[in-house]
């Protein structure tokens, strides 16, 4: 037998070699920790660097247009995130950054956007500054010079960007394109005849390449100064460019623009972003300018613009309203027949029923589009032996149509919401009832019914704004028509807030963005308060828990 001396021994190497154990795995578990915590940093640097790239070039991009305001933000902002994710602390912000980011972007600065656009005059003929749009009448008013010299010239290219390579009559070589004017230059290439032919950085441009980019090339005008009443060189072949000046001439000083020919003067008039004469005649295009109120005046105060937009938010609402009701009514219907025990295949006829909620509505509505019309679509055709019913372009079976086919696309949601509410309504309320005597309209109507509106009436509520805003709907099936003939803005008999909204912005020649806008605002503020008072009045309901 071992002594003790000889057990204590043991004990004490074992207790060393356990000593060990656990300092190598703490070492492990250290070098491992390390080796994350570099991996870690390396990530975060690589990211942060993709990022800070991303805000150098945008503060240049910024620095050049002068862009101060949104320079500064983006600069604090670019300052803000190093600051956080190099920063120990922080630890909550680290992940909040990244969505409020976003949220700013995506969601606050386009809604502030979009409101601060309703208070201006942007749209078509006012979309830029006021220099772009001198320089834009100028150059649409311009005339080939009848006495004008020939200058020699070099079609070049840079970066898919098209310049000339002038020699003109006394032998100086210049270049210049449309966003530049010419400057003179000391290292082109010349031929025998002192023509200049090639300059470095530039691709000169064979003739085949002449004839093929010929329209991109003959509209190329390049001016001779910076002050755009000098006039521009334009080439119709490619060879050889001709002066062009303008019939109207800007005066810097003055704010005036002059039509040379007819000698008629037009003012800067700053109100409505635009040069006009004294009998109210204006140049188009004008520029962007902050307009206050005007655009809500003119949806309330203007005949042409007030009567459409009254009929189309009267419509609106019935549109939505009547949706909401009939869906929910079929829906509610379906749901009661088909949780009923007694009712044999319920779940086969369950899938069927939820199969048009199953395929996006966009397409669906395309479909029906096709089976309403009135030539050759199913439902005229077969159903009604060939008559041509006018579902799609008469006021009336319009509106009948849309609410027919929106019926047919939400009436599966409100199945499923119903029969998930009645599931949840203990079944020996309905018990009790009937044993007190009541009648199955009785127990639906004092039971059920205010039990299931607990729980559906949010969802009727959010289901009535969706519908507000049903634009797919309206836009695939009969894209707002027919036409009303008689109103200011685009709009037709189906159309509803929205898709008005999305004509008055982006359908025709004449968009209005700033109207469109202000239409935004008023749609915001109908479903707000729509909104809020139903939440008010299903408050209510509450109580019934």
């Amino acid at each position: 037998m071992p002594t003790p001396r000889t057990g204590r021994d043991r004990t004490a190497r074992d207790n060393s070699l356990v000593t060990q154990l656990r300092q190598s795995k703490r070492a492990g578990r250290i070098a491992e920790a390390a080796s994350v915590g570099i991996k870690t940093l390396l990530v975060k640097i690589l990211l942060l660097g993709i990022v800070d790239a991303i805000s150098v070039y945008a503060l240049f991009v910024l620095f050049l247009k002068q862009d101060w305001v949104v320079f500064g933000l983006v600069l604090a902002v670019t300052l803000i995130v190093n600051w956080i994710y190099f920063s120990k602390n922080a630890l909550p912000a680290k992940y909040l950054t990244p969505g409020l980011i976003f949220l700013v972007i995506f969601q606050i600065f386009v809604v502030g956007y979009s409101g601060y656009i309703a208070f201006t005059n942007y749209g078509t003929g006012h979309n830029s500054t006021r220099e772009d749009a001198v320089s834009s009448l100028i150059a649409s008013a311009q005339q080939r010079v009848p006495d004008s010299v020939a200058y020699d010239i070099t079609v070049i290219e840079q970066l898919g960007a098209y310049s000339l390579l002038v020699t003109d009559p006394d032998g100086r070589i210049s270049v210049g394109s449309a966003d530049a004017p010419l400057r003179e230059v000391t290292d082109a290439e010349t031929d025998a005849d002192g023509v200049a032919t090639a300059l470095p950085g530039y691709t000169s441009l064979k003739f085949s390449d002449i004839a093929a980019n010929q329209e991109v090339i003959a509209a190329l005008s390049v001016p001779l100064t910076d002050d755009p009443n000098e006039g521009v060189l334009r080439t119709p072949d490619g060879s050889k460019a001709y002066l062009y000046l303008s019939d109207l001439v800007y005066d810097e000083a003055a704010r005036t623009m002059t039509n040379t020919t007819t000698n008629v003067v037009y003012a800067e008039d700053r109100t409505v972003g635009a040069f006009a004469a004294e009998d109210g005649t204006e140049l188009r295009p004008g520029w962007k300018v902050e307009v206050g109120f005007d655009n809500f005046a003119r949806a309330f105060g203007t005949d042409s613009i007030r009567g459409p937009l009254i009929n189309v938010t009267l419509w609106t609402f019935a549109f939505a309203f009547l949706s909401v009701a009939t869906t929910f009514a079929l829906g509610l219907f379906l749901a009661l027949v088909f949780n009923d025990l007694r009712m044999r295949g319920r779940n086969v006829y369950r899938v069927v029923l939820i199969l048009p909620y199953a395929f996006p509505a966009f397409l669906s509505a395309l479909v029906w589009a096709g089976l309403l019309n009135p030539q050759f679509g199913f439902v005229n055709q077969v159903l009604f032996g060939g008559a041509e019913i006018p579902w799609l372009t008469n006021e009336w079976l319009a509106k009948f149509s849309i609410i027919f086919v929106n019926l047919w696309l939400g009436f599966p949601y409100m199945f499923l919401v119903c029969t998930g509410a009645l599931q949840s309504i203990p079944g020996e309320l309905q018990e009790a009832a009937t044993v007190d005597g009541a009648r199955p309209w009785q127990v639906f109507r004092l039971i059920k019914l205010p039990l299931l509106l607990v729980s559906v009436a949010p969802l009727l509520i959010s289901s009535f704004a969706f519908n507000f805003n049903n634009f797919n709907l309206i836009y695939m099936l009969t894209n707002g028509g027919p036409r009303d003939v008689t109103a200011g803005v685009n709009v037709g008999a189906t159309d509803i807030l929205i898709s008005m909204v999305y004509k008055v912005a982006f359908v025709g020649a004449n968009r209005d963005y700033g109207l469109a806008s202000a239409f935004s605002i008023i749609i915001f503020l109908l479903v707000a308060i729509v909104s809020i008072i139903s939440f008010r009045q299903t408050k209510a309901l509450e109580e019934l828990n």
